[in-house]
């Protein structure tokens, strides 16, 4: 089986007359079908010896490939002009039926089939994005009984596709308005985001630029030895990694929450888990060992739940926060939703867990999460737009408690009400980031869970002596890290686009200093500066390299260094720098204390890490 997949904006054909005797009857009308995805077939020879078994993973592929482009319109046009080893008319046919109706039976796409045996008219216009044109050849061997091994998909991601959804902003004066009579003047984000949501257009057009920036400066670098949406991260990425790993593990405790960690592997048939992952909407990674089967984590639910069930909790100890960062959770998100650090099949979770003993007290914790994760936002300096997807019901009762929250922020959010429960969550907020394309992207959330309590037996000793059963918050502050990153370069991509000075921030900088020897001579010295600015805890290195000055000035500002010390004779005799700050553009003659002073001011309550590479440019690999 051969198949060509076009995205197209639409598709016009006409059937003229019969190709073959056995040309099957059909109507010779025009027929045009707008955003839609054609897929041409060449049904083989080979494909006669398991017509069923080969229509099953035609059809798994097709869908696979509708998924990556987000289309529900699908046509099916038979093309033998892909092989040159054809079935019989009889089996061609055959299993070009069988596939139409295998689309059919999922009920979420509009199957059309151009009739077979035709010669036919057409005009195609292609949309033209990275993933418009896309080639499959399918083979099964004649004696194959089984189908191709299908990723395993929650009963909550079955259950969402039949949820009935409506979309609102709500105002910070208690207003419900439909996203089409919205005012957005001055809210270009909003809106931006606003219709991400609601469109559900998820492919990009050209490459985030995220991703360019991350190999350039050495952050990130797709792995081709492992599966796709899994990352290798050389000593730059590694450090800012660190660094945010670290800022949010010290948010989280300074909140009140005990660190654990928990087991990344689970098995598959333990009760709870099973409910459980059937209850979360994510695709999972299976892996086997002796004769048993089981799942990579998605996230730290399952270790903190189970080691929850063993603890004995009081109503004093409520609410009661339990934190993990998770290197590594794993969801094996379809090929065509990667993108970059964006979106992963392997990242980096901060996940918190706060367990109240009613919703009276998991609303104020809700509450009081939400001005947490705004204090984080604005820690990075990232801007963001906030949903909150509610249970109809919930928001009915709560809606006074929604405006108030919002409030708070002071910025319309975008309310997405759905009918029925298809997950243990009844209601959940997100802070998302929108990027230079248009495309948004969910940091941290907080979600109160309504199910697990009675899914894993989690209960507390009231203080009337009453076993009670738990409420649960689910917390990402921050978000995964690696989206954390994506959604920094992004910000700083927006920058170049607008012709501005890109820049990490100081405490995440890989380099936060270069000292710029003028000659060989003036080393030694370089070395004595750095000596003492590594006693401040400033990341910094020498550039000791045999060029000239114009040319280490320059690669500094390529990599975004946000301050650049020259050093020559005049500096050895006055003690007072040239030092170029990027984030101004201004450049200071500073004496090192005057260095030291501004430094410490602006890394203060921020956390340090040493970069692991060689202090000077000259002894380091090029990466």
């Amino acid at each position: 089986m051969r198949l060509l997949a076009i995205h197209s904006d639409f598709i016009e054909y006409k059937p003229l007359q019969k190709a073959i005797p056995k040309a099957e009857q059909a109507e010779l009308a025009e027929r045009r079908i707008d955003e839609c995805l054609v897929i041409f077939v060449s049904v083989e020879k080979e494909d006669e010896g398991n017509p069923s078994l080969i229509a099953e993973r035609t059809s798994a592929e097709i869908e696979d490939v509708a998924g990556k482009v987000h289309a529900d319109n699908l046509v099916v046009y038979p093309w033998v002009h892909l092989t040159s080893n054809p079935a019989s008319p009889d089996a061609a046919l055959s299993i070009l039926r069988d596939i139409e109706e295998k689309l059919r039976e999922k009920g979420r796409y509009k199957v059309a089939r151009a009739p077979f045996g035709y010669y036919k008219q057409f005009t195609i216009k292609c949309k033209g994005h990275p993933l418009s044109e896309l080639s499959k050849e399918i083979k099964v061997g004649k004696d194959e009984k089984a189908p191709a091994p299908q990723q395993e998909v929650s009963e909550s991601l079955k259950l969402e596709e039949k949820t009935k959804r409506e979309y609102f902003i709500l105002t910070t004066e208690g207003e419900l308005i439909t996203p089409d009579k919205f005012d957005y003047t001055g809210l270009e984000d909003f809106k931006s985001f606003v219709k991400y949501e609601t469109e559900k257009v998820r492919a990009y057009e050209a490459e985030p630029p995220h991703i360019k920036i991350m190999k350039e400066h050495g952050i990130a670098q797709y792995e081709p030895g492992s599966d796709a949406g899994n990352f290798r991260w050389p000593p730059n990425g590694r450090l800012i990694k660190k660094l945010l790993e670290r800022a949010i593990s010290d948010f989280c405790i300074n909140y009140g929450a005990m660190e654990v960690e928990t087991p990344i592997m689970y098995d598959y048939e333990h009760p709870a888990l099973k409910k459980y992952m059937n209850r979360f909407p994510a695709r999972q990674y299976s892996v086997e060992s002796d004769d048993k089967k089981f799942f990579l984590r998605f996230a730290a639910c399952f270790g903190q739940f189970l080691m929850t069930h063993d603890m004995v909790i009081s109503y004093k100890d409520l609410p009661l926060k339990m934190f993990e960062l998770t290197r590594y959770s794993f969801r094996r998100e379809q090929s065509g939703e990667l993108a970059g650090l964006k979106r992963l099949r392997a990242f980096t979770m901060p996940d918190m867990h706060t367990l109240c003993g009613n919703m009276e007290e998991a609303k104020q914790e809700f509450d009081s999460q939400y001005i947490k994760c705004h204090e984080w936002m604005k820690m990075l300096g990232l801007g963001f737009e906030t949903s909150f997807r509610v249970q109809q019901d919930f928001f009915n009762e709560n809606k006074e408690w929604y405006v108030n929250m919002i409030k708070k922020v002071g910025k319309p959010v975008l309310i997405e009400l759905f009918d029925m429960r298809y997950a243990y969550f009844i209601t959940k907020f997100e802070f998302n980031f929108v990027d230079s394309a248009k495309k948004a992207s969910a940091l941290s959330t907080v979600q109160i869970d309504v199910e697990n309590s009675e899914t894993y037996d989690l209960s507390y000793t009231s203080k009337e002596g009453k076993k009670e059963r738990l409420l649960i918050l689910h917390t990402s502050i921050s978000g995964s890290i690696e989206r954390v990153i994506y959604a920094l370069l992004e910000s700083e991509a927006e920058k170049i686009a607008n012709k501005k000075v890109p820049m990490l921030p100081l405490w995440l900088s890989p380099t936060q200093v270069r000292v710029v020897p003028i000659t060989d001579k003036h080393v030694e010295y370089a070395n004595e500066i750095a000596h003492q600015l590594e006693l401040e805890d400033v990341r910094l290195d020498i550039d000791d390299r045999q060029e000239t000055l114009e040319k280490k000035i320059r690669d500094a500002e390529k990599e975004w260094v946000p301050y650049v010390l020259v050093v020559g004779d005049r500096e050895m005799e006055s003690k007072k720098f040239s030092v170029r700050v990027r984030e101004s553009g201004e450049r200071k003659t500073l004496a090192m204390e005057e260095l030291t002073v501004m430094l410490r001011s602006k890394l203060k309550g921020k956390p340090f890490e040493k970069l692991s590479l060689s202090r000077y440019l000259s002894k380091r690999p090029i990466i």
